[in-house]
């Protein structure tokens, strides 16, 4: 298991491609973990040196007292950059790892080549939608996980994809339902209190932006949001839910991998 401490605990990683290529950073959804870009990794490993990571709170990571913020996460990836002695890389994010991506844009240019932000928004709900799953959580433990485990997949997927691809479908959402519930948590927080609308036009560096057409958590119109406020931005839909790495797989792969090396 590769890990490095931080002040404040390990960060588990898996790094993987050429020891000279451009890195890329690959940041995981909320209720994921680094294996949510398996499908990737293979692929982007011929172009990139892939550094993908458990964010703070979720698999093999640290999970310390919450609640987290976005900047807390962004800090987390940095840190690591840091102790890998990488002084630059791509970043990839999907839904809460969008959020890290929009942050680290906003305040860490100058560590970033290029930014790709998937499935996500500048402001991801509210504490309306983020408030009782935090109570749920918090009450009902692990309980209350595999209950979320269950219902995420008419979220994180379109009902033809749960559907044909059943045994992928379970393995993605078995993560969410072992994910720990205190780290869980304290991240619902990190994204409830999230907010960069205002902050958009600073990010400078080449940004792609990935939606889903049958996402209901992130819309296109909240993409469409992101391309018109990030000067220069791209997008991409495409027919997929909320986990749109894991749905539309090699076509996925091959958009983010003709961006980064345009």
């Amino acid at each position: 298991m590769a890990v490095v401490q931080l002040q404040s605990g390990q960060m588990h990683y898996e790094i993987e491609g050429p020891a000279g290529a451009p890195v890329l950073v690959l940041s995981n959804s909320l209720g994921t973990d680094l294996h949510m870009w398996d499908a990737q990794v293979a692929s982007f490993s011929k172009s990139f040196r892939v550094l993908r990571y458990d964010t703070r709170g979720h698999g093999q990571s640290v999970v310390s007292h919450g609640p987290y913020s976005i900047e807390q996460l962004g800090r987390d990836v940095l840190d690591l950059l840091d102790a890998l002695k990488i002084e630059r890389a791509h970043f990839c994010g999907l839904s809460m790892g969008g959020l890290i991506g929009q942050w680290l844009g906003i305040h860490a240019s100058g560590r970033l080549l290029k930014l790709v932000l998937c499935n996500t928004a500048a402001k991801i709900g509210g504490p309306e939608t983020w408030g009782p799953r935090i109570e749920t959580v918090e009450k009902g433990g692990e309980a209350a996980m595999k209950e979320l485990g269950a219902g995420a997949v008419e979220r994180w997927f379109t009902p033809d994809f749960a559907r044909d691809h059943a045994d992928e479908v379970t393995t993605v959402t078995n993560v969410l339902a072992a994910t720990s519930p205190v780290g869980y948590a304290a991240c619902c927080a990190a994204v409830r209190d999230a907010d960069f609308r205002k902050q958009l036009g600073s990010i400078t560096v080449d940004t792609l932006i990935i939606c889903g057409s049958h996402d209901p958590v992130t819309t296109v119109a909240d993409g469409h949001f992101l391309q018109n406020h990030i000067p220069g931005s791209q997008l991409s839909d495409y027919y997929a839910a909320h986990l749109s790495s894991v749905e539309l797989g090699q076509t996925f792969t091959l958009r983010v991998t003709e961006f980064l090396l345009s």
